[in-house]
């Protein structure tokens, strides 16, 4: 028996990696965010599988599930949203399936960043703009932030930053990041990213908040800030340079 955590992608159905999907057909039991998890997806559990909708359980509640299952023999499909790397509370979950001797493995899945960042059309690292992506979050109700982690630190980079669970805070994440990057440095909010009411709010750090608040957008929102979303000049990297070589294109006699 294995608990599979699996990353069932932003939200569209399609962009679950073929080897989710495919654990997600051959197991008994399925455990899922229902809040962020298509139907379609868990949809494609066996029939008679077990599906729960974990969104209304806690950590006990949940592992107890697991617990059932191992003593039944049962494979555990646990699906989150996006990327289980990246807030996706799995590794209290492995803590306790450590302790009670209980195997599992982990596939990835597209982050929501990733799946904003196609979706505008946005390469997020410009050579010259941004070579560096910060994924980060602000503390609201959930749990601290770390010394040093704090968005005047980080901004201080001039990173690209992608800032999730953030978006009724946005008007501190105004407050940090405009000294640093200017009033109208671009801002993209991508909310439910994938989904059919998938939709884009952009603006600069000067207008963004009054847009989001005209908007009504409170929850499911990805906060992305750069100067890499708005067009900025930048040189074409080295990479396809005629006068770049490297072991698969030599330079030419």
């Amino acid at each position: 028996m294995t608990v599979h955590f699996i990353g069932a992608g932003p939200g569209a159905p399609d962009l679950i990696t073929v080897r989710g999907l495919n654990l997600i057909r051959n197991c008994p039991v399925c455990l899922f965010a229902g809040s962020l998890v298509p139907a379609e997806v868990v949809a494609e559990a066996p029939p008679g599988a077990r599906i729960i909708d974990t969104a209304p359980m806690n950590l006990g509640e949940i592992i107890a599930e697991m617990e059932e299952a191992d003593d039944k023999g049962q494979d555990v499909a646990r699906v989150h949203s996006g990327d289980p790397s990246i807030y996706g509370a799995v590794a209290e979950q492995m803590r306790r399936l450590d302790e009670l001797g209980i195997p599992y493995d982990v596939t990835p899945g597209v982050p929501s960043f990733a799946a904003a960042a196609a979706a505008l059309g946005a390469e997020l690292t410009l050579p010259d703009v941004s070579q560096t992506i910060i994924l980060t979050r602000t503390a609201v109700r959930s749990s601290a932030m770390p010394k040093g982690e704090d968005l005047a630190t980080l901004g201080a980079t001039g990173a690209t930053l992608a800032i999730h669970l953030s978006i009724a805070n946005l008007a501190h994440v105004v407050k940090e990041l405009t000294p640093l990057y200017g009033a109208d440095c671009p801002v993209a909010v991508a909310y439910r990213v994938s989904w059919p009411d998938q939709a884009f709010i952009k603006g600069t750090l000067g207008d963004i908040r009054a847009k989001v608040k005209d908007a009504g957008l409170t929850r499911t929102a990805l906060i992305l800030v750069g100067r890499v979303l708005g067009g900025a000049d930048f040189t074409d990297s080295r990479l396809y340079a005629p006068d770049h070589t490297h072991i698969l294109r030599p330079a030419k006699p």
